[in-house]
């Protein structure tokens, strides 16, 4: 199953590359938000992140919801956890 999981911005890594740091339930890895580059992406921003990409923005509120739901699907919630921090982007 493929799900996004969302994500604070910590920082902007690398904005030729298009490359932010993310903290996802306490793991941090780099992430590329070149999806999202008509919209700006800022350190305190929220992210849904799939497969070490920024999808799309998120607020605070939506955030906590979707980590809510992933949880309670168990073993998803893992894969997608484990994925973040398997991934190796810059």
């Amino acid at each position: 199953m493929c799900l996004g999981i969302p994500g604070e911005v910590v920082e902007i890594v690398d904005p030729v590359r298009q490359l932010a740091k993310v903290d996802v339930a306490g793991v941090r890895r780099n992430i590329n938000y070149g999806l999202l580059e008509d919209e700006g992406v800022v350190a305190g921003d929220w992210v849904l992140i799939h497969v070490g990409f920024a999808m799309s923005k998120i607020d605070e509120v939506e955030a906590e919801l979707a980590m809510q739901g992933l949880k309670m699907m168990g073993q998803a919630y893992e894969d997608e956890v484990r994925a973040v921090v398997d991934s190796q982007i810059g």
